[in-house]
């Protein structure tokens, strides 16, 4: 356990850091995630527990967008020395990526789950509202761009606070595009390998929508699709992007209603990324 480690690709969410908690992985294929506080990290593990043995889920399903649990475990932490903390025990969900383009993706048009309490519901809404999650059902929470040379382009939190929806246009493309680093500009010369083809991001998620335009098992509040790809591979066989969903701290159980924050979301993203697509195959107008 000596070689666990802050995720070098992390693109959101809480960081590791020598007084704080945060993920950790092991470079082996684990990723150990701290449960949260305020009975969060419990919420995310039940939901884990009962979502990996759930017999109405299918395999599928699971297995093609979930991370794998592998149950928890006790790991000492550097925020308070000599005492543990228990973890959730992953996929690392990024490893064999040489060169990972990132993007995490909050996914709903609400992030807070029923009977959640007025301050917290407060701080949501208030991120809600300054950022697309309200107009689009969607955020862009963090992105990274690597290209072969090494580059990498990866705008920080400030830069991606109040993102508008000309922005977010911006960010989809720029995940395509072939130069990292923050010269780059959005030539979507990936658009096709990465987005498009029978196993490009858009073909998963119209997959994964037609789950949940059925299942009423769970409403999935603030959580994210993480898409992810090697700029180093992405054209090679094997090197399909990856299309995963993350964090569910706030996942709560659906009693037999369709999921319709999440699903609209889901929805206008796909409609975002098959915009992109569509108008990279578009000849070019005449002069």
């Amino acid at each position: 356990m000596s070689d666990l480690r802050a995720p070098e690709h992390q693109v959101a969410g809480h960081r590791a850091a020598p007084d704080k908690l945060g993920p950790l992985v092991d470079g082996a294929g684990l990723f150990y995630k701290p449960l949260q506080a305020l009975d969060r990290g419990e919420q995310e593990l039940a939901f884990y527990t009962a979502f990996s043995a759930h017999p109405d889920v299918p395999p599928r399903i699971r297995d093609a967008f979930f991370p794998r649990f592998h149950g928890t475990r006790l790991l000492p932490t550097a925020a308070s020395p000599g005492e543990s903390h228990p973890h959730l025990i992953l996929d690392d969900l990024l490893k064999g990526l040489a060169a990972p383009s990132v993007t995490d993706i909050k996914i709903g048009a609400c992030t807070w789950p029923p009977r959640a309490p007025e301050p917290y519901v407060a701080k949501c809404l208030a991120k809600d509202r300054g950022s697309t999650s309200v107009l689009l059902g969607f955020r862009v929470s963090g992105v990274m761009v690597s290209d072969p040379s090494g580059a990498v382009w990866r705008p920080d939190r400030s830069e991606l606070k109040g993102t508008d929806i000309p922005g977010v246009r911006r960010m989809l493309r720029r995940y395509v595009s072939s130069a990292g680093g923050d010269g780059g500009g959005e030539d979507c010369a990936l658009a096709a390998a990465v987005y498009g083809g029978e196993g490009g991001v858009l073909a998963q998620l119209r997959e994964l929508k037609a789950w949940f335009e059925v299942q009423t098992l769970f409403h999935f509040y603030s959580a994210s699709i993480l898409l992810s790809y090697d700029a180093n591979a992405v054209t090679a066989p094997g090197g399909a992007p990856r299309v995963k969903l993350v964090d569910f701290a706030h996942v709560v159980e659906s009693e037999g209603v369709i999921d319709h924050n999440f699903l609209g979301g889901l929805c206008s993203l796909i409609k975002f990324i098959d915009d992109i697509v569509s108008s990279d195959k578009a000849p070019p107008a005449q002069s």
